[in-house]
């Protein structure tokens, strides 16, 4: 399928961002809007500590209809008790007042720092004038929620007649077993609530699911979706393939976009004795250090794969039928290294995207895992993001 270039908005759907004074300087609060009340289904992160917005979220995506959701960054509302939760609710509250909108059609997301409490005089202050910059850009909405991402994400695409939006942001603390960081999937599809909310968990199994950053599940994770129905009705099998892919590609540049990243980094497992085992070895090459360290260096070093493989003791792995290569080059075989043209694999590996398949040759199950490479700005990052 063909992404728009530039993204553009749904049907019915605007948005607006700005500095409220959260941050010291760049957008810190978005909005998002349907013109008519939106079926809607969600999933959220699993994390023991969840955010406030997310405890509130899990209760408003209940009823299936949202109108908009509210979204700041800097603060991410995690660990702040009674006031936390009231908080939130202030920021439902008012969005409904100052766009006369019900309050249970407004749901509110939170990202950036855990344990602090949120300057909410100062987002109640910015949502009373952010509908002064409504727009149909979606790239001016997801200004407004990057924490540490480097440019702000959105594509789009037609899907039988309809529109469909996806917004993201995320650059580390990214190990979701559910969705990930904040993702807002908008359409005018007319779509009833219980096939949205398959589509989305479908499509969110392959995409959102296998992406790691840092193997760390953030305490914030979110991702929506609101279908208005201004386009009518569409092809369920073809939304869902379209939803599907335009995850799948919202996961690859969140995260070629991690913390620090200089590469994409794909591992594929195929020929696994079951999707389960296929699922958890490529996410055990995709989380390993030591395959991160070796993407960032070009280092065709095979051990480190193999040693992957190999520590997922539990699965089903027989030395002698396993294969690897590395961007479509192989470089092992017959249990051993195959003489490859070293310079030229070092070379593939120097490009901004490192894709190592592993063909263990027991079953018919396959997955793919994304996420980057780990550098020194990995570590700059984190060491001061409280502070920073």
């Amino acid at each position: 399928m063909k992404f728009h270039t530039p993204p553009v908005m749904a049907k019915g759907f605007r948005c607006a961002s700005m500095n409220c004074g959260i941050k010291e300087e760049g957008k810190d609060l978005s909005i998002f809007l349907s013109d008519v009340t939106a079926n809607a289904a969600g999933v959220f992160t699993r994390n023991l500590f969840p955010g406030a917005p997310i405890i509130l979220g899990r209760e408003i995506i209940r009823h299936g209809q949202l109108r908009a959701v509210v979204v700041n960054s800097r603060v991410s509302n995690v660990g702040t008790g009674e006031t936390g939760i009231e908080n939130a609710r202030r920021m439902a509250r008012a969005v409904s007042t100052s766009f006369d909108i019900p309050e249970n059609e407004v749901i509110m997301s939170s990202t950036g720092v855990i344990g602090c409490q949120l300057p909410i005089d100062k987002i109640e202050a910015g949502i009373a004038t952010i509908g002064e910059g409504l727009t149909t850009d979606p790239l001016v909405g997801a200004e407004g929620i990057m924490t540490t991402d480097t440019y702000p994400k959105a594509i789009s695409l037609e899907v039988d007649g309809a529109t469909l939006t996806v917004i993201g942001k995320g650059s580390g603390m990214i190990e979701p077993n559910m969705a990930t960081m904040l993702v807002y999937v908008l359409t005018d599809a007319e779509i009833p609530v219980p096939a949205l909310d398959r589509m989305l968990r479908e499509a969110v199994k392959d995409s959102f699911n296998m992406l790691s950053v840092d193997s760390d599940t953030s305490t914030s994770d979110t991702c929506l979706a609101l279908a208005n129905g201004l386009a009518g009705p569409v092809d369920h099998d073809l939304f869902a393939k379209a939803l599907s892919e335009a995850c799948v590609e919202m996961t690859r540049l969140l995260a070629r976009d991690g913390e620090g990243a200089t590469k994409l980094l794909t591992a594929t497992v195929d020929g696994a004795a079951s999707e389960t085992e296929a699922r958890f070895l490529a996410k055990a090459l995709i989380n390993s250090p030591l395959i991160k360290t070796m993407a960032y260096g070009a280092d065709p070093n095979i051990g480190r794969i193999l040693m992957a493989v190999g520590k997922c003791t539990h699965c089903t792995v027989k030395p002698e039928t396993l294969s690897i290569t590395i961007n479509e080059t192989l470089v092992y075989e017959d249990q051993q290294r195959v003489d490859f043209n070293e310079s030229k694999v070092r070379s593939l590996l120097a490009g901004e995207h490192v894709a190592i398949t592993v063909s263990l040759c027991v079953g018919e199950a396959s997955a793919t895992a994304y996420g980057c490479d780990l550098t020194e700005g990995y570590i700059k990052e984190n060491a001061a993001y409280y502070s920073s």
